[in-house]
């Protein structure tokens, strides 16, 4: 219930070093939320590097052989 008061009052001055605190929470946020966004390109290239090894693989158990070169191709994707 004290809580509640507080939040109710009107807000006190906050003190500087609290300031800096907070600065500093919300770089970090930003460099969480860059590296979140990194990470999800990383995952994507990964999960198509895993797709193209797996289609290259059902058609070695086929029979089927490709070419070094052209497996290379579609893996830098060009």
């Amino acid at each position: 219930m004290m809580t509640l008061r507080q939040f109710s009052a009107e807000p006190s001055t906050i003190p500087t070093i609290t300031s800096w605190y907070l600065a500093d929470l919300s770089k970090a946020q930003g460099k969480q939320e860059l590296y979140t966004h990194q990470s999800s390109q990383k995952l994507k290239i990964l999960r198509e590097h895993a797709l193209i090894e797996s289609a290259v693989s059902s058609n070695r158990i086929e029979g089927v052989n490709i070419d070094q070169s052209r497996i290379n191709t579609l893996k830098r994707g060009q």
